[in-house]
């Protein structure tokens, strides 16, 4: 009886062991994940958009492969923060790739894609925004508000917040309407 008990007592060590190198090693690493992404939701608080990108890009770098629903909300998190930050046109990009990856997986969380195609929405009306600004012709930004539109336009008819979308909806037609001499002076609109 003593043999069996003093076995048992030295596997002990063992299966500490493997539960470290094993699940243990993806649970620090997801705690490491976790404190990381803590940090950037606080940069974010304190609106220092530069430093809550580059968290959450490290913490997407750290995330295991597998957690697809954690890296695309963390994706639509660095957009945001890159749209902030001066980084407009890449976050429209990094924008449009990620509702496309949304809609062609039909196992999708229908909370992030909608709060993604509003972010590309909004991404959208600002580029057309600053694209009149500049004075650029309309053939170059008026595909960015009809496109910001009929993404509006979606999420007015499928959303559980009609009255925001319905809002941005206007916006971005009178945004479109709107001459660049009557934007001239005005504050450009918060994101």
């Amino acid at each position: 009886m003593k043999i069996i008990i003093a076995t048992l007592w030295l596997l002990i060590p063992l299966g500490f062991a493997a539960y470290h190198y094993g699940p243990g090693k993806e649970n620090l690493t997801l705690d490491h994940t976790e404190d990381i992404l803590t940090d950037a939701r606080q940069a974010v608080a304190d609106e220092d958009w530069a430093n809550a990108v580059e968290l959450y890009q490290k913490a997407l770098a750290k995330l295991p492969k597998d957690r697809t629903y954690d890296s695309r909300r963390i994706q639509l998190e660095i957009a945001k923060g890159k749209m902030q930050s001066s980084g407009l046109p890449e976050a429209r990009e990094d924008l449009a790739k990620l509702v496309a990856e949304l809609n062609e997986d039909p196992s999708a969380n229908a909370d992030l894609k909608e709060d993604a195609l509003s972010t590309l929405a909004n991404s959208r009306y600002y580029m057309t925004y600053l694209m009149k600004l500049e004075g650029l012709p309309a053939s170059e930004w008026e595909p960015e508000i009809e496109a910001a539109r009929q993404e509006y336009k979606l999420l007015a008819q499928t959303s559980s917040n009609k009255e925001k979308h319905l809002n941005d909806l206007e916006a971005a037609i009178r945004l479109a309407r709107a001459e660049p001499t009557e934007l001239y002076g005005l504050p450009i609109p918060s994101q």
